[in-house]
């Protein structure tokens, strides 16, 4: 009896662990200087694509990124670090008035996109939080470095 009780413990525990290292799709909010949604799914056991979809400045970018998931700490399933790259479409109408004011910029833009991050994925609950840095250049269009897109996102995972 206290044998199948711990082959029992052994599994829960187990099933928990893995839940929490991987999931096969999350969707949820990402807040920062650009806000907008995120959907991150699977390709393998460490590689994602992440779709963000996100507004500054009178207008929108759509980003798409390929992303490699490393564990953290060996000790702390659910807890990675990861990095990737991608690229971006978008469509601005801005009159940046702001402290740093950079002028105005319309039309759209097109550039590439790094991504690095830390996310931990709950065992005992569909979450997933990340905090991450997405620094972008744009080439077509208003052709700057933006290197200020830090958020943090919360997603629920399915």
């Amino acid at each position: 009896m206290k044998k199948t009780g711990l082959i029992l413990v052994f599994v829960t525990l187990i099933s928990g662990m893995s839940m929490a290292q991987n999931y096969d799709n999350a969707i949820g909010l990402r807040g920062g200087l650009f806000n907008g949604l995120t959907y991150k799914t699977t390709l393998s056991s460490s590689t994602y694509l992440e779709g963000i979809f996100s507004t500054r400045w009178e207008g929108f970018m759509v980003t798409g990124l390929y992303e490699i998931a490393k564990p953290l700490d060996a000790n702390a399933p659910g807890l990675n670090w990861y990095y990737g790259f991608g690229g971006h479409v978008g469509f601005f109408d801005a009159d940046n008035d702001g402290p740093w004011d950079e002028g105005d910029f319309d039309g759209p833009i097109i550039g590439a996109d790094g991504i690095l991050g830390i996310e931990y994925t709950f065992a005992e609950v569909p979450i997933n939080l990340s905090l991450d840095w997405k620094p972008s250049i744009n080439l077509v269009g208003y052709d700057e470095f933006w290197g200020d897109n830090a958020a943090f996102s919360i997603r629920y995972v399915f």
